[in-house]
């Protein structure tokens, strides 16, 4: 008898654990749901690891070898494994980003790494804070949905 308490008891403890942990438990504590921002003293590992106990996407390019606008395009569309007839520019990474995905049904957030953007003579400045813009608006677009997007990213 004693032995079936136990059980018990010991079920509705591991019941009573929520599933997901909240965003305050996370290195993501105090970081707003739907932004961009340099990655700065955040870890990747971390940030994939946070992703996956709060049942989100988690993204990764690193775009290290990159040195122009088309081989950004092309990296993050292999890294992030966008469909074969991705138009490989500015829009069609937002549309990507976006569209497709809020159809395929609801979607529980999203944490994205963009590690290494390059800082050169073929993607300058200006083409970096078009790269930035375009996932500030999608981090727009996921929070006129209430759906978190946070995206997080570095330079050489």
């Amino acid at each position: 008898m004693k032995r079936d308490l136990f059980l018990t008891t010991e079920k509705e403890t591991e019941m009573d654990k929520p599933l997901r942990p909240d965003i305050s438990e996370t290195p993501l504590k105090g970081v707003r749901s739907n932004i961009v921002q340099s990655i700065r003293a955040y870890r990747v590992q971390d940030l994939q690891e946070t992703a996956t106990a709060l049942g989100q996407h988690f993204l990764y390019a690193n775009l290290a070898t990159a040195q122009s606008k088309q081989d950004v395009l092309d990296m993050i569309a292999q890294q992030f494994t966008f469909p074969s007839h991705f138009g490989k520019n500015f829009d069609a990474l937002y549309d990507c980003m976006t569209d497709p995905l809020h159809k395929s049904g609801p979607q529980p957030g999203f944490i994205v790494v963009l590690e290494h953007i390059p800082a050169n003579g073929k993607f300058d400045k200006e083409a970096r804070e078009q790269l930035l813009d375009i996932f500030r608006d999608t981090a727009d677009y996921w929070a006129d949905r209430k759906v978190p997007f946070r995206c997080f990213y570095s330079f050489p």
